[in-house]
């Protein structure tokens, strides 16, 4: 495997954890601007373990999940009191706030950025996409996910049925802040440099946007989204400028053709069997 197509399918990994993370709040009603956030502190949290503190990289990567998810668990509880845009704008605020935060930090090199992680494979990026989605699976067919989508479809009938909307919303922030921490931990050592540019709110727009594309409802969806995102305009290199034009004709395209996404519950089940909540 060239190097080249090594990059791209380790991307498609990457953005397929981070589309997993929106995913998730999804689940619940909710949107979130601000995963490229919790991405950065994946992203610097790990980086600073494997680098100064000479930690192996799994372990770092799961300290960076479990703390990034402690900090989604507190930013859901505020997070509570808000719905649409309102709540969107909130976590898009968080992600700013986050990127500004390691700009002027100077013990992960600030502006400058941080380096010297070593660089992974493509194979072990693939490991934990393939982990990460096989929990998603689980969840998706289990009563979590049932409770997830009643919260989702109409809250307050959920509190009236017995269903503890409080914890199901902050669960849901916090296991999406701990996924989209395992993606930037990735997305560092495979480049083996971050600056806090990498972090900013064109990511998180890439998160849901790979979502949409790829079909909110299910979770390969996102696999699907990120593939489309990554390699689509490697495919259109030919046009020259033209290229991002082509490449956003193409979207609305899909969006206008499958509203729901490339993928969905319906069309999986028809392609593969497959045990999904109903």
């Amino acid at each position: 495997m060239s190097t080249y197509t090594a990059g791209l399918l380790a991307d498609v990994g990457i953005l397929t954890l981070g589309a997993l993370s929106v995913y998730i709040i999804l689940a619940t009603g909710q949107l979130s601007l601000g995963n490229a956030g919790f991405m950065a502190i994946g992203a610097y949290l790990s980086s600073y373990l494997t680098v100064i503190a000479g930690v192996p990289l799994t372990p770092a990567l799961l300290i960076a999940a479990i703390l990034s998810g402690m900090i989604g668990v507190v930013i859901g509880f505020p997070a509570l009191r808000l719905k649409g845009i309102f709540l969107a704008m909130a976590t898009l605020g968080f992600g700013e706030m986050v990127r500004s935060l390691f700009l002027n930090l100077d013990i992960t090199g600030g502006a400058g950025g941080f380096h010297g992680m070593a660089h992974i494979s493509v194979s072990y990026v693939w490991i934990w996409v393939g982990l990460i989605l096989l929990l998603v699976w689980l969840m998706e067919s289990s009563r979590i996910w049932l409770e997830m989508r009643a919260v989702a479809d109409d809250e307050t009938a959920a509190n009236l049925i017995g269903l503890n909307t409080t914890m199901t919303k902050i669960g849901a922030f916090g296991m999406s802040a701990a996924v989209a921490a395992v993606s930037g931990g990735l997305f560092a050592h495979h480049h083996v440099y971050i600056e806090p540019g990498n972090f900013g709110f064109e990511r998180s727009i890439d998160f849901v946007l790979a979502v949409i594309l790829g079909g909110s409802t299910i979770g390969a969806g996102s696999l699907v989204g990120a593939a489309l995102l990554v390699l689509l305009p490697e495919q259109l290199r030919a046009l020259d400028d033209w290229r991002p034009a082509a490449f956003g004709a193409l979207l609305i395209i899909v969006l206008l053709i499958r509203r729901q996404g490339i993928l969905d519950r319906a069309l999986l089940r028809r392609l593969v069997p497959y045990k999904q909540a109903a």
